[in-house]
């Protein structure tokens, strides 16, 4: 059986993968959704260390994937923990040393440090995020939380095993942001859908489906079949 570990992005919980996971498990896999810690404290590490630990209660071939922010937890997790695949999806990327803040361009830096409240980032309004049907606003502006401010500036810390990882990207167009080249820095084959930032809200069966390819093509390349 092929476990999904599923992570957020940033101001995202568990929650923004809830219309994936049923689809997912309809196919026989099983999905985990980990809770990253938003607290005063939480910095990329204590992020990892919460991924790690559902890595390590899946059972069978684990595929990792990361949203947005999640894609840099995403890869020091795998760096940590060997998964079969990983999957960026619009997710940030980079070599060692990496953060959301030497990736971004500086406006963005310069955005979230003007907006920041403290330790803490407010979250954007959820059209910024893609987001457009009134009743997907509405359910997003309830669950979106502030993000911690030294999550975005925490380096990476990579030794090069992730980078024996398989791994897809899966990019939304139109971009905000150039996620295809993030993910193919990391020699990861890039896939391009249409839709918002948060594909996985407005269109869970098309991402889900995407996921199950992913599976497919990791059984087959294990099988030496391509």
């Amino acid at each position: 059986m092929t476990t999904y570990v599923l992570v957020p992005g940033a101001w995202h919980g568990p929650w923004a993968w809830e219309r994936v996971v049923p689809l997912l498990e309809r196919s026989g896999a099983r999905a985990v959704t980990p809770d990253l810690t938003y607290d005063r404290d939480a910095g990329l590490d204590d992020h990892v260390a919460e991924v790690v630990a559902a890595l390590d209660a899946g059972d069978g071939d684990v595929v990792l994937v990361g949203h947005s922010y999640g894609g840099l937890v995403a890869r020091q997790a795998a760096d940590v923990r060997p998964v079969e695949h990983v999957v960026l999806v619009d997710g940030w990327a980079g070599p060692d040393g990496s953060s959301m803040f030497t990736l971004a361009p500086d406006a963005f830096g310069k955005a979230m440090l003007a907006a920041a409240d403290g330790w803490r980032i407010p979250p954007p309004a959820p059209e910024l995020f893609g987001v457009g049907a009134p009743e997907d606003v509405r359910w997003l502006k309830e669950r979106l939380r502030p993000h911690p401010l030294r999550t975005f500036t925490d380096p990476t810390r990579l030794t090069g095993a992730v980078d024996r990882i398989p791994g897809t990207g899966i990019h939304c167009r139109p971009q905000t942001y150039p996620f295809d080249r993030f993910a193919q820095a990391v020699g990861y084959r890039t896939i391009s859908v249409e839709g918002p930032h948060d594909v996985m809200l407005t269109a869970p069966e098309l991402l889900a489906g995407l996921l199950l390819d992913v599976r497919m093509v990791q059984n087959q390349e294990a099988r030496g079949l391509e």
